[in-house]
């Protein structure tokens, strides 16, 4: 029974180290680039879209497709930058299991 209890304080306690750890990615800031730095995006741990930066050169009002995908690609890298810092932050507690619904 004691060992039992033990665990159970484990457990409590890694979860609320994953809360915290949850908590504290929205305060991390990632960037994500597409065209040589031409569309910069930034993004925090929790994937909310905070800042995008166009540079002028990267609008021509005859290739307005090649503007969009610019700022396609720059979110999805920054996007995947915040899954990858939400998967090493997490793993820390987790040991590297792949937890459902938690990052």
């Amino acid at each position: 029974m004691n060992n039992m209890n033990q665990m159970m304080k484990q457990v409590k306690k890694m979860q609320e180290q994953m809360l915290k750890a949850q908590e504290e990615l929205g305060s991390k800031t990632l960037e994500g680039t597409a065209g040589g730095g031409v569309v910069t995006v930034t993004v925090n741990g929790h994937k909310k879209l905070l800042d995008i930066k166009i540079k002028p050169e990267a609008v021509d009002p005859e290739d307005v497709e090649m503007l969009q995908d610019l700022v396609l690609t720059a979110v999805n890298d920054a996007l995947a930058k915040a899954d990858d810092l939400a998967n090493q932050d997490m793993s820390k507690y987790t040991g590297g299991m792949k937890i459902p619904g938690l990052f």
